[in-house]
């Protein structure tokens, strides 16, 4: 991370705040039309779908009806879910756009969700051993753990978690790995586990029982379809979440270096922590503007439709105090996700041998 001293951290809080202070001053219809679009587009294309899907016995219908209820439920989770839950809405007083009351289209309860991500991942960003969403307690992704045979194995559980991610995320706060050392008891997580059981439950049996059963004589088809989108929506998910957080030049940090940390050292950890990548608009509306990490990261409160236009100005504060602004391509970002966990899978001792070998 970039040394810089307290004047210099002082003067990047300000610079930062400043911009935040005036889209904040800006905010009003707008924004509130532009999620209400948003959300009228995913309605649209949920009942096209669900409507769609009992002639999916037609092969070309079948996959149009999965896509776009995969892209429904695409934008629900990252567009509007995730925002929504992040308090980018809460100014509008719409008790269904309020970050403490809306529930997501997804296995993972609204409640858990805030406690992992808003508080824990967002307040102790990319800080190894308190911010759990690094690596998801399965991936080895830097120097900072200990290879252990099982790391070899670590691309095959990165695909596994894509494949169920809404599974995973839903489980996460389970905590399993310190579980298993010892370190908490499973009792102590029952009431967690009764939630998610029970939110779980209900999203298996909307998408697995439900709608099959009202379309009973092609309720396999049907089946087949919600199996499709929420694959789609899970490995879309997963891919856009570890391009903002787990290419080659994100950065990690130290507890100890992060103890009583001002608001510009968090703001700097933001900023190095985080990566972009870049896009036309459908990949950032189904990115959830999550293309913009690093702007996410730094006003996470902010409508992420806003972001576009705050990218600049964060570029132009990053030149100014010498702070690299990681971003590339889609494809660019991803490879470099490849290229780490592929990486940090192997020995140290045959991972340096191979580093050390020239281009």
């Amino acid at each position: 991370m970039s040394q810089m001293t307290e004047d210099q951290l002082q003067e990047l809080a300000q610079d930062l705040n400043s911009i935040r202070d005036e889209i904040v001053a800006d905010l009003g219809e707008r924004d509130a039309n532009y999620i209400r679009r948003v959300i009228r587009l995913h309605r649209a294309l949920e009942v096209g779908g669900r409507v769609m899907m009992p002639f999916g016995f037609i092969p070309p219908v079948f996959v149009a009806a999965t896509v776009s209820l995969g892209l429904s439920k695409i934008i629900e989770n990252m567009e509007i879910g995730h925002n929504v839950m992040h308090g980018q809405y809460d100014w509008m007083n719409d008790p269904s756009l309020h970050s403490q009351t809306y529930e997501w289209d997804t296995a993972c309860s609204s409640d858990s969700w805030r406690r992992t991500h808003n508080y824990e991942h967002h307040t102790y960003t990319n800080i190894i051993g308190k911010d759990r969403d690094y690596g998801y307690a399965l991936l080895r992704l830097s120097d900072d753990e200990q290879w252990h045979p099982a790391h070899s194995l670590q691309f095959l559980s990165y695909v596994m978690l894509s494949v169920f991610f809404q599974w995973g995320v839903g489980l996460h706060e389970l905590e399993f790995e310190r579980v298993r050392r010892g370190e908490i008891r499973l009792r102590d997580k029952l009431p967690f586990l009764k939630d998610a059981l029970h939110k779980g439950g209900r999203q298996a049996f909307k998408d697995y029982v439900f709608f099959p059963l009202i379309t009973f004589p092609v309720a396999p088809i049907v089946l087949a379809g919600n199996l499709g989108a929420n694959l789609m929506r899970n490995l879309w998910s997963s891919t856009v979440i570890f391009c903002g957080h787990f290419t080659e030049d994100a950065e990690t940090f130290d507890e100890k270096d992060c103890e009583n940390e001002s608001k510009g050292h968090w703001y700097l950890r933001q900023l190095t922590g985080s990566s972009n990548f870049t896009g036309n608009k459908l990949i950032h509306l189904l990115s959830g503007h999550l293309s913009y990490q690093i702007e996410h990261h730094v006003f996470p409160d902010l409508p992420a439709h806003r972001y576009p236009e705050v990218s600049e100005r964060v570029q132009s504060v990053c030149r100014k105090h010498g702070i690299r602004y990681n971003t590339g391509s889609f494809r660019h970002q991803y490879g470099t996700v490849v290229k780490r966990i592929l990486k940090y899978s192997l020995p140290d001792r045959l991972r340096m041998r191979l580093e050390s070998q020239p281009a």
